[in-house]
């Protein structure tokens, strides 16, 4: 979600509005995910090397998420959504920590959308933990090196458990992918969009999905030989 500090200052303002703007996008794109049928929805929120801005924005992101998921929880949870957290929690502040952990528990049966918010993320630090975890069972003498193999991996990852990303759209302008699901997203359809992150309404969604409704997806195989199983 790119471009809430350059909206800001677009509309003369100071960049905590951006970042306040960017968050009703979220909360209008979330409801328009719901209303398409998506099943997992990942808002890319504060990245790992997000730290690196100056203290004050950060401190400012931190409060607005806890005043976020204080009053966005009830809403979330209505709309039959779960709510699932991802990123380097020990590195947030403990009253985020404890609103992250008392929303997911809330949410935990819910089945309408997975909603997964990533702070502190990033798809480095995802491969790091999750090469660890595995050295760990290694080291225990609960996994042999020979049976580890891409689903070994993928079971300690931060989205275990959910689907490959069909659709990664980047706002902002910016064409990379800046550190977000380096694993999960090695077949997914990339699109990116000069939208700024607050300007991002539900038609703009809508031309993202269409974008990926034209896709052919191959997955190494042939365009005759999936025409061949569509028939």
């Amino acid at each position: 979600m790119d471009g809430n500090g350059r909206w800001a200052a677009r509309h003369g303002k100071a960049r905590h509005a951006g970042h306040r703007a960017g968050v009703r996008a979220a909360r209008s794109i979330t409801k328009a995910c719901v209303e398409v049928g998506t099943d997992v929805l990942t808002l890319f929120a504060f990245s790992s090397e997000n730290w690196r801005r100056p203290i004050d924005e950060v401190n400012s992101l931190m409060r607005l998420f806890v005043e976020v998921l204080q009053r966005e929880i009830d809403e979330i949870h209505e709309r039959g959504i779960q709510f699932r957290f991802i990123g380097a929690r020990e590195q947030l502040p403990e009253i985020l920590r404890k609103r992250i952990s008392a929303a997911e528990v809330r949410t935990a049966n819910n089945d309408q959308m997975t909603l997964v918010l990533a702070v502190a993320y990033g798809g480095r630090w995802d491969l790091v933990q999750a090469a660890r975890r595995v050295a760990a069972k290694v080291r225990a003498g609960e996994l042999e090196p020979g049976e580890i193999d891409e689903g070994v991996i993928g079971r300690h990852l931060s989205l275990t458990g959910l689907p490959a990303p069909d659709l990664l759209i980047r706002t902002g302008g910016e064409r990379r992918i800046s550190n977000f699901l380096l694993w999960d997203i090695a077949y997914t359809e990339l699109y990116f969009t000069d939208a700024l992150w607050p300007d991002f309404n539900p038609g703009e969604l809508e031309n993202a999905l269409a974008f990926f409704r034209s896709r052919q997806r191959r997955f190494g195989r042939t365009s005759d030989q999936l025409e061949a199983v569509g028939d």
